[in-house]
């Protein structure tokens, strides 16, 4: 009787162990994922070439300080930032649309509060100084999202900031806008993919409150052109982009 009472208290404990090992290792993972690092995939063509369909990446939640949007769901246990800083012109950043405070979205930031954002013949402006482009290479992909192949430009900021835009039409209806005057508290997001992004430019995004930035995007992680089902296991390996893995984020 004394061994099975032994036998039960050993399983007990046992159990017991296992559960708070599991509690720690929750509570870890959510640490991390609230205060260093959240993992992210992209969905859209918005950034390409930055980013493409089936990349995966690791945004830093501690670079612009950290929102209610920092945490889990979004819970409203306090309001603004802590230990909060700007984005650089030219970083790319994940934070939630304004319009629902819920969906995510990731977009270059171009402007900082008090700056002038204006498109003019496709090229960006930022406090009337043009970005320099110069053309490279043509770009196509191999995610399926791409009619052929698109005019792709390195861009520079006047801050010296450079990294790739694509131009998918010479009169694109967001080549041209008017001068928009970014509000304090707010910055200017736009789409590496100039002809095929909903950003700043439009009426559903808008100015992005300071508070809605979630963080800077690091590292892609994986990648895969996703041309294989998930039960088409032996075709796995051929869909992973090998170039792409561990690529810093210009």
């Amino acid at each position: 009787m004394k061994k099975q009472t032994a036998i039960a208290q050993s399983r007990s404990r046992g159990w017991w162990e296992t559960i708070r090992t599991l509690v720690y290792a929750v509570a870890i993972a959510l640490a991390v994922r609230t205060l260093a690092y959240e993992p992210f995939n992209i969905p859209s063509g918005s950034m390409k070439p930055t980013l493409l369909v089936g990349d995966y990446l690791f945004v830093s939640k501690f670079a612009y300080g950290y929102s209610r949007h920092s945490l889990p769901f979004s819970l409203p246990l306090f309001e603004g930032r802590i230990f909060g800083s700007l984005p650089e012109r030219g970083d790319v950043a994940v934070f939630k649309l304004p319009s629902d405070n819920r969906t995510d979205y990731i977009k270059r930031i171009v402007g900082l509060p008090g700056d002038e954002i204006q498109v003019i013949d496709g090229v960006l402006h930022v406090n009337g100084e043009a970005a320099t482009r110069v053309r490279i290479e043509d770009f196509s992909d191999d995610d399926g999202t791409s009619n052929g192949s698109a005019v792709r430009y390195r861009e520079t900021l006047p801050n010296g900031r450079s990294f790739d835009v694509l131009d998918l039409m010479p009169r694109g209806s967001l080549d041209n806008t008017e001068i928009y005057e970014v509000p304090q508290g707010h910055v200017f997001a736009m789409g590496d993919n100039r002809d095929n992004s909903l950003d700043s430019r439009v009426a559903g995004v808008g100015f992005v409150p300071i508070d809605n930035l979630i963080g800077r995007a690091e590292i892609i992680f994986f990648s895969t052109n996703g041309n294989a089902r998930i039960w088409q296991i032996w075709d796995w390996p051929g869909t992973v982009r090998f170039s792409r893995l561990f690529r810093l984020i210009d």
